[in-house]
């Protein structure tokens, strides 16, 4: 990795996560643009989602989002996926995170070519969140999704052409698109870029009862009284024994993920249920580790020029 190049993370979703036919052939748009680097996909069969993380230059790292995406669209019928994550597209988020030597500025303005280049080339309606939001409740996925794809998709239909209801259409519908509607197959995609990403993170429990994840999840996730960097689902994955606590940590530095492990098993003692494990899906930051090292360990003073491989990555 050069110095002085300009460096950009990317997290796109798309939503596929049972089909390996079709997660391969998405994720081989990716794989064949030179000037970027494929991190790891993670497919999630209960989600059919998966996540994908790739850091590239900003030119190469943009042919090969949307390339990825007109994949994704091309593949994905979104009236016929069904899965256990919010979703309201076929290429569901397309978010860019600056990585090295560009500033969150510069990821919004490539976020901005990303949603208009994208919405030429596929037809596929656009939604604009975070820092390239049109308006503040559109800075969050959880108001673009309300309803998901079917729900939205049957909500525009209905009010597009009536009066009395124009300002919940104004406020619902994409930022670019052909009809102010959603496409019968490919839905919508989100397009966004700000200062720090999403960390995945999962706690595991040892019960079969779903609904004690759920409760757990509802004191973890912020807009029910947790962490306002966080949301979090109790949910069960098929291929594994117990449920999960499934959280969305969107600032680490400031909410370390031990604090939110800590919270779950304070939160199973009053169900006298176990924590078995936990996992992060995907990649993770350093600091993001050593922070819940120094906070277990009760180091004083530690210094991540201590840490050798950061001297190898420099």
């Amino acid at each position: 990795m050069s110095l002085d190049k300009q460096y950009i993370l990317a997290v796109p979703n798309f939503s596929d996560g049972r089909r390996k036919e079709v997660i391969e052939a998405v994720v081989d748009e990716v794989r064949k643009v030179e000037g970027v680097k494929l991190v790891s996909y993670e497919p999630e069969h209960d989600f059919n989602r998966t996540v994908v993380t790739v850091i590239g230059e900003p030119a190469p790292l943009k042919t090969a989002l949307l390339n990825m995406a007109a994949k994704s669209i091309e593949l994905i019928n979104m009236e016929e996926q069904k899965g256990t994550h919010p979703r309201i597209g076929a290429q569901d988020t397309i978010p860019l995170f600056p990585f090295k030597n560009i500033t969150v500025e510069e990821c919004v303005k490539l976020a901005e070519e990303i949603g208009k280049e994208l919405h030429e080339r596929t037809g596929v309606p656009i939604f604009f969140a975070a820092e390239n939001a049109r308006t503040e409740e559109r800075r969050a996925l959880a108001f673009i999704r309300k309803g998901q794809y079917e729900g939205l998709k049957a909500l525009l239909e209905e009010i597009k052409d009536d009066e009395s209801r124009k300002a919940e259409y104004e406020s619902r519908k994409p930022d670019l698109s052909k009809d102010g509607l959603l496409s019968s197959t490919a839905g919508a995609t989100i397009v966004s870029a700000e200062a720090e990403g999403l960390t995945a993170y999962n706690v595991f429990l040892a019960t079969e009862d779903v609904e004690i994840a759920k409760k757990i999840a509802k004191a973890v996730r912020g807009p029910s009284g947790g962490f306002s960097t966080t949301r979090a689902v109790g949910i069960k994955f098929p291929e594994r024994e117990g449920v999960v606590v499934s959280v969305n940590m969107f600032d680490c530095a400031n909410t370390p993920i031990y604090r939110v492990f800590e919270l779950v098993k304070q939160e199973a003692k009053r169900y006298g249920i176990p924590v078995t494990g936990s996992e992060i899906v995907g990649p993770v930051k350093l600091e993001y580790i050593v922070n819940s090292l120094e906070y277990y360990l009760g180091l004083e003073g530690f210094r991540r020029s201590q840490i050798l491989e950061t001297h190898l990555m420099e």
